[in-house]
């Protein structure tokens, strides 16, 4: 027998030798005709419900937002006596409505940080072999 005719073989009788009965196809299974049908779930009606009138608008006063946050959250809590020290020593209660378009004018006053800040933040990355630290007057 020449390699071709063993070749042809064994190609012939490998995808029947995946015929044969294994314990893939004899394995146990759910009876298909054994299973009942459960009766669909009802709502009752609601008999003090009206519909609404057209035109009108909706009954619920919250956005889709409130009522995530709400359903997530709770809803708002009372803040706690170290929240509320913080922000009466910080004056939260007295912040300018403005400060936000205020603060990006040019006549705010701010102080220059210098150079340094700005080198920190022009850095090259590096992965810190090179880095070095060095305390001024010791």
């Amino acid at each position: 027998m020449n390699r071709t005719t063993a070749i042809l073989a064994a190609a012939l009788v490998l995808p029947l030798s995946a015929c044969g009965s294994n314990s893939l196809f004899q394995r146990d299974r759910p009876d298909e005709m054994a299973v009942s049908r459960q009766a669909p779930l009802v709502v009752p009606p609601d008999f003090s419900l009206v519909p609404p009138a057209p035109g009108a608008a909706r009954t619920g006063t919250d956005s889709t937002a409130e009522q995530t946050l709400q359903a997530l959250f709770g809803g708002p809590s009372q803040r706690s006596a170290t929240e509320t020290q913080i922000l009466d020593e910080a004056k939260g209660a007295t912040a300018d409505a403005g400060i936000r378009s205020e603060v990006g004018s040019p006549d705010t006053n701010v102080v220059d940080k210098g150079t340094a800040t700005r080198d920190i933040l022009a850095a090259p990355e590096g992965d810190g072999r090179d880095a070095s630290a060095s305390v001024p007057g010791t």
